[in-house]
């Protein structure tokens, strides 16, 4: 454990966190105060409204970006959401180990990005791990795709509906399936 780093800092980076972790109450008590903000977000019919919600939550202002809630949000701090992105209904984004969503994005309905993980053995499993997801400009995301950790998704890349996406998206192509593979290169 890195004495000189919050337990935040030391996901995002990579490490393992063990369930004994002296900082583990940290997580959820961050959890809590981001749950709190959701319900209000969740329940706004505003569009300004949510937008200032959703700003709070991820301490950054955002520019010209749509949401249609509801919305859910593990921790919001490590969620980076750039111009001119559109999130549709009931998404899921797990955000300890980072999440960078570019400019000009489009996220279909019940995507799930999800940047947490456990380790494979046994006497670790319960342990938690983070991995970093980015989506670069103008990538669109399909209804229902699910973006593992560590995934990098390319510009003007397409996720299919359905996808269950766990390697990264070279740009210009369409990935689809489970597990998700280049279906087809995109032509400009």
């Amino acid at each position: 454990m890195s004495f000189n780093e919050d337990i935040f800092t030391r996901l995002k980076s990579g490490e393992t966190i063990m369930p004994n972790d002296p900082e583990i109450q940290k997580l959820l008590e961050a959890s809590y105060e981001v749950k709190k903000q959701l319900i209000e977000l969740n329940n706004s019919t505003e569009p300004d409204d949510i937008l200032k919600i959703l700003s709070q939550i991820i301490g950054k202002e955002l520019e010209n970006v749509a949401v249609f809630t509801p919305i859910y949000i593990n921790y919001g701090k490590n969620l980076n959401i750039g111009k001119n992105v559109f999130i549709n209904f009931d998404c899921t984004f797990l955000t300890l180990g980072g999440i960078t969503i570019e400019d000009e994005v489009l996220i279909g309905p019940k995507v799930s990005l999800i940047t947490e993980n456990h380790p494979l053995e046994p006497q670790y499993r319960k342990g938690l791990i983070g991995k970093s997801i980015l989506i670069k400009k103008n990538a669109w995301i399909g209804a229902n795709a699910t973006i593992l950790p560590g995934v990098t998704i390319g510009e003007n890349a397409v996720v299919a509906a359905g996808a269950v996406v766990s390697k990264d998206v070279p740009d210009n192509v369409v990935m689809g399936g489970i597990p998700a593979k280049i279906l087809k290169t995109i032509e400009s």
